[in-house]
């Protein structure tokens, strides 16, 4: 069993329609001319670099649990902007930011109660929070990966371990934001319409993400038979149509905490 399971070039074999979420979530963060932002989930850097340049910040720290990814962020560092290994489910530094901001992460943290309030504990008064999360956990490609993990021999190989997505309801996010003290706020439901090739192609798409949570947790040979086990299942259900189009559901926020 791997330990670090993400494999950045898996994951950038879609990078185009994985980046957008991440231009239109910076679209909604206010510059901050000389301040400091932290990128919670930053992977390889790229667009973390674009996230340090765009909000004018005098520096910039990125944080990610992937060695892997963060092996490709040293073309990027400099100017201000630097990396480092980090658990962002722990992560609760002495500093305060003037945004804090996470781009497809903080999905992989539970008790998302406790985390936006350790997250608004590290934002200086007046500053930001920008959060984009996945919200597709009831698609078929995460509720097959729910029954497969429920199947044996795959139940026995995982101690029962079933991924159950901690993401909130939009609604919610916009209560608790309220709940912390945020001045002002935008909350949304988006949804993106990616175009595959076919329907094997949702199968590589999640390879690089959700799966990656069972690959760590199963010997190699299991997980290929996982993985195979997944790919039957899932292509059953999904339409063979020639382009397939994913509809992958997204809660963008920002949000300003009061001074």
């Amino acid at each position: 069993m791997a330990t670090d399971t993400w494999d950045p070039g898996q994951y950038e074999r879609f990078s185009d329609e994985r980046s957008a979420p991440f231009f239109d979530l910076l679209g909604l963060v206010e510059p901050c001319l000389g301040g400091s932002v932290v990128d919670l989930g930053c992977g390889t850097g790229e667009l973390t670099q674009v996230l340090h340049e765009r909000s004018g910040a005098r520096t910039t720290l990125g944080i990610d649990t992937s060695e892997a990814m963060l092996a490709k962020s040293e073309a990027f560092a400099g100017d201000g902007l630097r990396f480092e290994l980090g658990d962002i489910a722990r992560w609760a530094p002495t500093d305060r930011f003037d945004v804090v901001f996470s781009n497809a992460a903080l999905h992989w943290v539970d008790d998302h109660d406790e985390l936006f309030a350790r997250l608004t504990a590290a934002i200086k008064p007046g500053g930001q929070l920008a959060v984009q999360v996945p919200a597709n956990h009831d698609h078929a490609s995460h509720l097959v990966a729910e029954r497969v993990a429920e199947e044996e021999p795959f139940r026995a190989a995982l101690d029962g371990y079933v991924r159950h997505s901690p993401v909130l309801p939009p609604e919610d996010y916009a209560l608790l934001l309220v709940r912390l003290g945020y001045a002002s706020q935008h909350v949304r439901l988006q949804v993106y319409l990616h175009e595959l090739a076919d329907a094997a192609g949702v199968v590589e798409w999640v390879k690089g993400t959700l799966l990656t949570d069972y690959k760590k947790r199963l010997p190699d040979s299991v997980y290929e038979d996982f993985l195979a086990r997944y790919s039957e299942l899932l292509l059953s259900e999904l339409d063979d149509q020639r382009p397939f189009p994913f509809t992958f559901k997204r809660v963008l926020l920002r949000a300003r905490l009061g001074e």
